[in-house]
């Protein structure tokens, strides 16, 4: 599986972008977005299962970032809202082969494809 993500750039603070993640193939794949600040270890933000039912935020997040997908295109999506400086990182979509419908992982070692991350600079 390869993961092509897309859609990071320079934003002013309080300001929106989306960002994108398009997979290869059609497995069943639950999904999730990881971020990297500079200097810092990477940080869960968000994972959707398999159908989209089930979501899950990182508390920093919460309420302004919205994850979602669409299976017809392999694609997920991560809408992030009033950003802040803090949001400053690269952020990275992961994939895993859904045992469920309805799971969700937020772990990084319970993922196996990685894409390879994209730049969301937020400027104050």
């Amino acid at each position: 599986v390869q993961l092509q993500a897309s859609g990071g750039g320079l934003v002013q603070a309080g300001g929106s972008l989306r960002l994108s993640c398009a997979a290869s193939g059609r497995t069943a794949y639950a999904m999730g977005w990881f971020r990297q600040a500079p200097g810092k270890e990477r940080e869960f933000a968000t994972a959707i299962s398999w159908i989209g039912s089930n979501t899950y935020y990182a508390d920093s997040v919460k309420g302004r970032f919205t994850i979602s997908r669409d299976n017809a295109k392999n694609t997920v999506y991560l809408q992030m809202n009033s950003l802040k400086p803090e949001d400053t990182a690269v952020y990275y979509c992961a994939a895993v082969p859904a045992s469920s419908s309805s799971r969700l992982y937020v772990r990084d070692s319970e993922y196996r494809y990685w894409g390879q991350g994209t730049l969301v600079t937020v400027s104050s």
